[in-house]
């Protein structure tokens, strides 16, 4: 029987378990270890009772005893882990693998770094076979983007009156025209491309007690987009008639400058005026005034050197 080395019995103290040195050999007292680790004892508590300081002598010990179900910490990608484990096994690349599993390039590297390495690739496989893990990177990416877009659109729920006439204020100031010193223009007019912003603008009018009579619409765009799609696009969105809506504006095309704005989901701009609009100009204003006056800066610590 293997007797405990000497150098590791000087760094236990008093030997295992308590016993003078040189009393308990190596097999003794690993059978001893295990059997308090099947007891359900950590690490810790096994070298306190055993009375062994030697890491490495504890390491020996356990050796091929499994650490207790109660030790182990869940972690989610366990069992992303072991399959990207698997897969180097079977001689797959980092991309192969991120392609099968959609998990990071950074994590299968440490996962399976101790693993062999498999054979080389040609430039067209390697080529694929990134083309293939971008796609599925990118499909997962919009598969998260979706699920907290979904869960932050629950969190809203009903809009109350005061919520909705708050919003359309600080909505119009953001987007709508205003008057200037040098240009007194008191009218509410109001521009904007996205469906979204064009609906909420719609509903705070209503709730404000603006008339559809008073509402006048147009359309801005470029004139090499599909204008007619256009045209009939907005009138739909805004349940209205052509007797609504005024001459589109056609803005012109520079052939050297490259638009990002293309393709069949440009629309252009949906113009929105309010006819005889001064007074709900000015209140528009005032309203905006008054939000901006009950909002005060945050206070500053004394520390920051701006106090």
């Amino acid at each position: 029987m293997r007797e405990i080395p000497a150098e590791a019995q000087r760094r236990d103290g008093d030997g295992a378990g308590g016993l003078r040195q040189g009393s308990v050999t190596f097999e003794e007292l690993r059978t001893r270890a295990i059997a308090l680790r099947r007891e359900g004892l950590s690490r810790r508590r096994i070298r306190d009772r055993l009375k062994v300081g030697n890491n490495d002598l504890l390491n020996r010990l356990l050796e091929g005893e499994p650490p207790p179900e109660w030790t182990k910490r869940p972690n989610a990608k366990d069992e992303l882990r072991a399959k990207a484990r698997a897969l180097r096994r079977e001689g797959r690349t980092y991309d192969q693998i991120q392609l099968e599993l959609g998990a990071a390039r950074s994590s299968i590297s440490l996962w399976v770094r101790d693993l062999p390495k498999p054979p080389p690739r040609t430039r067209e496989e390697a080529s694929e076979i990134a083309r293939r893990g971008w796609k599925v990177t990118l499909e997962r990416r919009e598969e998260e983007r979706q699920r907290v877009r979904s869960e932050a659109a629950r969190k809203i729920g009903s809009l109350t009156d005061r919520e909705l006439f708050l919003i359309g204020v600080g909505l119009y100031w953001a987007e709508g025209s205003k008057s200037k010193p040098h240009r007194r223009a008191e009218s509410v007019t109001f521009i904007n491309s996205d469906a979204g912003m064009i609906r909420v603008y719609l509903s705070w009018l209503s709730l404000l007690g603006v008339e559809a009579e008073r509402l006048r619409f147009s359309v801005m765009i470029h004139e090499s987009a599909d204008v007619e799609a256009a045209e009939r696009y907005w009138a739909d969105l805004v349940g209205r008639g052509p007797d609504s809506f005024g001459k589109t504006t056609l803005k012109r095309h520079n052939p050297r400058t490259v638009r990002k704005n293309v393709g069949h989901d440009y629309r252009g701009c949906l113009v929105v005026r309010v006819r005889q609009s001064a007074d709900l100009y000015r209140r528009i204003e005032g309203w905006w005034a008054g939000v901006v006056a009950d909002c005060r800066p945050p206070a500053l610590p004394p520390d920051s050197g701006m106090v």
